[in-house]
């Protein structure tokens, strides 16, 4: 019953931080979520999709992005790095907590597949300013 409970807590805390970082043009879906073996931190393999024109908005996430486009053209700008242009095949890598806005940058949505290594227990997206 308790393990029940802590699942069910875990999965509000994450859906918190989705809809928090929800921007219009903007769909995200957790396609798989695994707890590692010493109950500190997960990995979670999320779909985002954003539509022509639209972006993701300022944030940050509690562990390391890595992403890998299967459709469309991005620009990625990440805090200290500046803005990066990404097309359907290539890859990006951001560090924890790190400032990012990814954006559609065609007129074509943008599909990514996105693994989070993440700590257990934090929203898995902040806004930031």
């Amino acid at each position: 019953m308790r393990a029940a409970a802590r699942a069910w807590g875990a999965l509000a805390v994450l859906a918190a931080g989705l809809a928090a970082a929800q921007q219009p043009g903007i769909q995200r879906e957790v396609l798989r979520r695994s707890v590692m073996e010493d109950g500190s931190r997960e990995v979670l393999l999320v779909k985002v999709v954003i539509a022509p024109g639209a972006a993701a908005g300022r944030h940050t996430h509690p562990g390391i992005e890595t992403g890998w486009l299967v459709e469309g053209e991005a620009e990625m700008e990440v805090e200290g790095e500046g803005a990066r242009r990404l097309s359907a095949g290539e890859s990006y890598l951001i560090p924890a907590g790190r400032i990012h806005d990814p954006r559609a940058a065609g007129t074509r949505p943008v599909t990514v597949l996105a693994p989070f290594l993440v700590k257990r227990g934090k929203p898995l997206a902040s806004p930031a300013p």
